[in-house]
């Protein structure tokens, strides 16, 4: 008969440092969700209870913070009412007074994660939650510092856009792999999952704004040596709400690709 202290969780064993067995979704490794937020009070309550059904059934823990930017919708009361619905230990709201662009608000939110993985998505439901499983396994499986979902392999694919916009981003992404030869299929995708301590690297060495800064981390990453798993997936475009891509963010992003061309 196996004495108490050969069996795994059991007092003995823990006084003696032996490591508790552990399964995924355990609640061992914990998963911050940073949704940033800019009118998106119809997304909101879809995307939140689309993260809360896939977390419950893949059983891991988590959180969701969501960094308002001062949306004149209303989405911050809609986020207060979701926090009531879900609970203060599920929802976190850090908003900030105005609109101070992305790669600031992945640092807002970072700032009050306790996971020690961080996921970044689209809140407009361009991103769907059922993805997040597969991320999870992809980064057991391979031990990765970061895992991108990727519209151009495998089985990922894009839905929703006219033959405009498919153009646009698939011009987009032919020229980043030409000029800045990431070693990914999608550099221009907001759909991951970082080691908390990796992104918190990146962030610091960081310098572009809008859809450029998105690409800049997985650049950066390379040059770190950061190893970097993918995972096809389908991307939807919104369903409420206006995109917010538009001229000038397509002036801003053939610029900030120049630039690190030339400087990386």
């Amino acid at each position: 008969m196996a004495s108490q202290s050969d069996i795994p969780n059991s007092p003995g064993s823990q006084r003696r440092g032996v490591k508790k067995a552990t399964t995924e979704g355990t609640g061992v490794d914990k998963y911050s969700v940073l949704l940033p937020t800019y009118n998106e009070r119809e997304n909101l309550p879809l995307i939140v209870w689309l993260l809360v059904k896939s977390f419950g059934e893949s059983g891991n823990n988590y959180e969701i913070i969501i960094i308002d930017d001062g949306s004149p919708d209303g989405t911050l009361e809609v986020a207060e009412q979701l926090k009531k619905i879900y609970g203060s230990d599920k929802i976190l709201l850090r908003p900030r007074a105005k609109k101070l662009g992305l790669g600031t608000a992945y640092i807002h939110g970072m700032q009050h994660a306790t996971g020690n993985f961080i996921i970044i998505m689209d809140a407009d439901l361009s991103h769907h939650p059922k993805f997040i499983p597969e991320f999870i396994r992809k980064q057991k499986e391979g031990n990765f510092d970061i895992v991108s979902g990727t519209r151009y392999k495998g089985n990922g694919g894009v839905y929703g856009w006219d033959l405009k916009r498919k153009i646009i981003s698939r011009g987009a992404n032919f020229l980043t792999q030409i000029l800045l030869r990431p070693g990914v299929s999608d550099l221009t995708g907001s759909f991951r999952l970082y080691r908390k301590e990796v992104l918190q690297k990146l962030m610091e060495k960081c310098v572009s704004k809008g859809y450029v800064f998105q690409m800049e981390m997985i650049v950066r990453a390379r040059q770190l040596n950061y190893t970097i798993g993918e995972v096809p997936i389908s991307f939807v475009d919104r369903v409420y709400g206006e995109s917010k891509l538009g001229g000038n963010e397509i002036v801003s992003f053939l610029k900030g690709l120049l630039t690190l061309f030339a400087t990386t």
